[in-house]
């Protein structure tokens, strides 16, 4: 979107400044030549034709311009899941098509912007968790359930794997009534299907404030990949995932 301003300092000065504006890129034209009215008209068509098409050009090239953030996209869609380590979470989502961005945080607690360290004791009510921003029209939300669950062990309560404690209790944050059904249904027909031995703890609940973790935390996969691979090992993830889904568990080796 161009913002415009147009000053005229005098009836028969023939002065003319036009200035438009696309986000931080700024184009400012001065003319001063006495036309006729319909030649002045004429002329001022000419300078904005002239300063849109330049900021155009300058937009593309640097990149910048009014494009909103893929979140404020009102074709896509949120969801948010708990599964232990954020560290381990991002890639399962991250891979798919139709993912568009996949942020590590915390979430279902009371602490206002906690901190990982506040988070690790335990003490602010908040789960390690993930935010997944999708286009449901290359990808659905049952898809999203169905990686979820092939990569967590609901069968634990206030852990997983080798992490223990509420602060990696397994949760679905649901943030409008279909996600809710949806979410309701995945976890009944995992119930019905007798598969996993023992109660299922997975929470499902009402989505509240999402705290984007500390830099360093987001896609930790990808920063530090050898400690990555020897957490996951170390922790035993892998090796659970496969005694619970077998030959569909999502494991990362």
């Amino acid at each position: 979107m161009f913002v415009h301003s147009l000053e005229q300092s005098g009836f028969f000065s023939g002065y003319t400044r036009l200035t438009l504006k696309s986000g931080r890129l700024k184009f400012r034209l001065d003319h001063n030549a006495p036309q006729s009215g319909r030649e002045e008209s004429m002329r001022i068509e000419f300078i904005a034709s002239l300063a849109i098409t330049c900021l155009l050009s300058m937009s593309f090239m640097t990149g910048t311009g009014d494009a909103e953030p893929a979140a404020a996209n009102p074709k896509l869609e949120k969801a948010t899941f708990a599964g232990g380590c954020f560290w381990c979470m991002e890639l399962p989502f991250d891979r798919l098509n139709g993912v568009v961005s996949v942020t590590a945080g915390y979430t279902g607690g009371q602490k206002k912007n906690p901190s990982y360290e506040e988070v690790s004791s335990g003490t602010t009510g908040h789960t390690e968790s993930v935010e997944v921003i999708y286009d449901p029209a290359k990808i659905g939300y049952a898809k999203l359930l169905d990686v979820f669950w092939h990569n967590i062990d609901p069968t634990v309560k206030d852990r997983q794997f080798c992490d223990t404690g509420s602060q990696y209790r397994t949760a679905i944050f649901y943030h409008d009534e279909v996600q809710k059904k949806l979410a309701e249904q995945s976890k009944k027909m995992l119930i019905d299907s007798k598969r996993l031995k023992g109660p299922i703890y997975t929470e499902i609940t009402l989505a509240s404030t999402f705290y984007k973790a500390e830099e360093y935390h987001q896609k930790y996969y990808k920063k530090n990949p050898v400690r990555y691979q020897y957490y996951r090992w170390n922790c035993g993830r892998d090796q659970r995932l496969k005694e619970i889904w077998g030959e569909s568990a999502d494991v990362h080796q």
